[in-house]
């Protein structure tokens, strides 16, 4: 769906109950996890998206069986690494960051590539490593080879992961299959998303593995088995946010069942978001539910841990009173797009005032109007677009099917969550 999508408008209150499907981020590393655990894994309630389905298509081609489940699962049964193979990352930061560390065990030749913007983002961080722990790779960021001999010596390496941390998770997830296990040492800028690489350690430590991380910087997973399990993925809360901002920008009430009550996922920092900007936010046995407020105020936050965040709240500044500024997240221009550089252009585009800074964002409320939003190929500017369409007629998003990288039918779920209220475009 490439047509662009005219954003439904209500001057109703959103009320919604709003189910999700798996985590992304879980879900990902759980299939890299059990691709190379020592026996056969079961994953329930994954998410079934373009970046997931990108994730097996890449361990399928490497000769790992992933097998669909009546409901829904996927059952892992690990196989020796293997080329030749052809593998496409997509846009998908988890698949060019994390399938390469894991593609150094294998034996031959495996040759990465994905979409045209996805040969613009970082990758020289992660294929310098594997070059200092081993591998002989030819290129600095996609498309480029790797020519596997079925292990790695491993070790110690020296990055800078500024710009993603998706480069220390991606070297964690396979360093027990190396010889000699792994020590990432950050030397640079802070690293953005430390959740993301505390959940990695997390799940890591679940699988059996044994990991050293009380040293500032530093990440030590040492040589061994990687233990099969099964797992449970909880909804994707970074998904969610979408939907609790409904609530939040018409004054009504959104529930998200099965929010978990401890994550490493770096979308429950929503909770506080919203709660700054004047909603009322309660976690309890049915989910998280968000009351949204008469007024939503603007407010100063470093965003620094959970930048991927930084679309849907930019939509609600853009919609509250009194300025908001974000900070922290000079890294997202690396993301799928120059986020900052899109929402300071949408957000003109459509009437607003919002200013790029050196580390964020300025969002200086002023009326909006109707106009194409841009999604620039970026899920979450998509959905950002949505946010602002159900207060202004006539947004229209150029690229909503660019959703399905993390959700199946996007549409469909805003539909669905709008059916309460009066809706003048759908």
């Amino acid at each position: 769906m490439t047509s662009h999508w005219l954003a439904p408008r209500t001057d109703s209150p959103v009320h919604a109950e709003v189910p999700l499907p798996g985590s992304k981020s879980i879900t990902n590393r759980a299939l890299v996890l059990a691709a190379l655990a020592d026996g056969p894994s079961v994953l329930r309630a994954p998410l079934r998206s373009r970046d997931s389905e990108l994730m097996v298509g890449t361990l399928r081609a490497l000769g790992v069986g992933v097998a669909d489940g009546p409901d829904g699962s996927w059952l892992v049964t690990p196989a020796p690494l293997t080329g030749p193979a052809e593998l496409d990352c997509g846009l998908a930061g988890t698949v060019m960051r994390f399938v390469p560390p894991a593609a150094a065990l294998a034996k031959g030749t495996v040759r990465f590539d994905g979409d045209p913007r996805a040969r613009e983002r970082p990758m020289g961080t992660i294929l310098e490593a594997l070059r200092a722990l081993g591998a002989d790779i030819d290129g600095d960021a996609l498309p480029f080879a790797l020519h596997g001999t079925g292990h790695l010596t491993g070790g110690q390496v020296v990055i800078d992961a500024s710009h993603s941390s998706q480069f220390v998770s991606g070297l964690l997830l396979s360093g027990a299959r190396y010889d000699n296990g792994i020590t990432v040492v950050h030397d640079g800028k802070p690293v953005p998303s430390l959740p993301h690489i505390e959940m990695t350690v997390e799940m890591l430590r679940a699988h059996g593995v044994e990991v050293e991380d009380d040293e500032p910087n530093t990440w030590r997973v040492r040589p061994g088995v990687i233990t099969a399990r099964d797992w449970d993925i909880e909804p994707d809360l970074s998904n969610a946010t979408p939907f609790l901002a409904a609530a939040a920008v018409t004054g009504g009430q959104v529930t998200v069942p099965g929010w978990p009550t401890r994550t490493t996922q770096p979308g429950d920092a929503i909770r506080e978001v919203l709660t700054l900007m004047g909603c009322e936010v309660v976690l309890d046995e049915r989910g998280l539910t968000v009351r949204g407020a008469d007024v939503l105020t603007g407010i100063d936050m470093d965003l620094r841990h959970a930048s991927e965040l930084s679309p849907t709240i930019a939509a609600i500044a853009a919609l509250a009173e009194g300025p908001t500024r974000l900070r922290g997240i000079a890294h997202i221009r690396g993301h799928e797009t120059d986020r900052l550089a899109a929402l300071t252009a949408e957000i003109n585009r459509l009437g607003g005032d919002a200013e790029e800074t050196e580390d964020g964002l300025v969002i200086r409320p002023r009326p909006l109007h109707g106009g194409v939003w841009g999604a620039y190929a970026d899920h979450r500017m998509a959905t950002a677009g949505a946010i602002i369409g159900l207060r202004v007629d006539g947004v229209e998003v150029d690229d909503i099917g660019t959703t399905a990288k993390t959700m199946p039918d996007f549409p469909a779920m805003w539909r669905t969550m709008l059916d309460g209220a009066a809706v003048e475009a759908l």
